[in-house]
């Protein structure tokens, strides 16, 4: 279950559901697997509710590791808006992000994350790390994590499971 955040604005007073985001993240995240990609999908809006930017991982296509949903999804924003920051901005992504992506979160001051599911292997916004609020930093993000969790992680379940079919 979710923990509780002080930062998490009201549901209501934005211009998408957390789940209707999660649903445009997941559209991206099923590309990917498409694509013989690990099934991240990301979405980012700005502060109005504008989408800025739909990205889903491609480091194999692009023979890029930092080729995450994240970090494409907000190369594309910054590239739309002509600005590196991004501030008041919310992303969804299916899958909890490493600590590179992270960063390149706290570096945009994305304002929240909204997480489809945690990642025990590399999660750096909860599972192994509080990367929401790092002590040294000056910009801090709200999460509202395991929205539409099952699916998130049945999406990943199933394309790993598939891979490693004989």
């Amino acid at each position: 279950m979710a923990r509780p955040d002080p930062l998490v604005p009201d549901e209501a007073s934005l211009p998408y559901s957390f789940e209707n985001l999660m649903h445009m993240a997941l559209a991206q995240a099923r590309l990917a697997a498409e694509a013989d990609e690990a099934p991240v999908g990301a979405v980012l809006i700005s502060a109005t509710g504008e989408v800025l930017a739909r990205a889903h991982n491609a480091p194999i296509t692009l023979n890029d590791p930092t080729g995450h949903a994240e970090i494409l999804c907000l190369r594309q924003a910054a590239a739309a808006l002509g600005n590196y920051r991004l501030p008041g901005s919310i992303m969804a992504v299916t899958l909890e992000p490493c600590t590179m992506c992270v960063g390149a979160l706290v570096h945009a001051r994305v304002a929240g994350v909204i997480v489809g599911t945690p990642d025990p292997r590399t999660g750096a916004l909860f599972t192994h790390l509080d990367g929401s609020r790092l002590p040294w930093g000056n910009h801090k993000m709200w999460v509202e994590r395991d929205v539409l969790q099952e699916e998130c992680a049945n999406l990943l379940r199933t394309f790993f499971q598939a891979r490693r079919a004989p």
